[in-house]
């Protein structure tokens, strides 16, 4: 396998690195796109039941920590007081805000994507210049540097491929996820904005 690796010349490094990269974004946006941190089970349900009792409050700060859904639940109660109108907008607009939190390194692996197989490609290129070059210089061909720079068109090219497929189809993957999850996380808010009107005749108190 290391031989393999050094046949494919200094362009193998960076295709490394990238893999490298790559691989650590794939496991750690698997990790934190889980819909049960995104999303925690019956939050709003909770926060109406507390809500509904008599001289019961919430803790904002401790409700914004809880999850991304806490986030934006903690913004509309903090702004309740406001309307309902005012209250919408606030949520929108950090739930903005956690949607590009959700997209965090979601660029960096679609450059990756993008980058890798051009990196192939120019590893490619290098080597049949470098078969080119050898059959100029000499009048018959020197069998080492031809497999040389073979090996080296071939494995650039197909170890930026592997890199470039599997990235792509993550990228792909977690935006679907993530639009998946901004749909849901607009409904959650909605569904605490009805609760709220049912209880907003019992005048209850929200800590902030």
């Amino acid at each position: 396998m290391l031989v393999l690796f050094q046949s494919g010349g200094w362009l193998m490094w960076p295709l490394l690195v990238c893999s490298i990269i790559s691989l650590a974004i794939v496991v750690e946006r698997a990790w934190t796109l889980r819909e049960t941190n995104i999303l925690p089970p019956d939050l709003v349900k909770s926060i109406l039941s507390e809500l509904s009792k008599k001289n019961q409050t919430v803790h904002l700060p401790n409700l914004a920590y809880n999850s991304p859904l806490g986030i934006i639940l903690a913004v509309g109660l903090k702004y309740s007081e406001n309307g309902v109108s005012i209250m919408r907008v606030r949520m929108e607009e950090q739930g903005r805000q956690v949607v590009m939190r959700l997209e965090k390194y979601l660029n960096a692996l679609g450059t990756i994507a993008s980058v890798s197989p051009l990196l192939g490609l120019l590893g490619t290129v290098m080597g049949m210049i470098n078969i080119f070059t050898a059959l100029n210089l000499h009048e018959t061909a020197n069998t080492e540097v031809l497999a040389g720079g073979i090996a080296q068109a071939l494995l650039t090219t197909a170890f930026g491929l592997s890199i470039a497929i599997p990235s792509l189809m993550f990228h792909r993957h977690f935006q679907r996820k993530i639009d998946e999850l901004s749909v849901k996380l607009e409904n959650e808010s909605l569904l605490l904005i009805d609760g709220l009107k049912a209880i907003v005749p019992r005048q209850k108190k929200v800590i902030i």
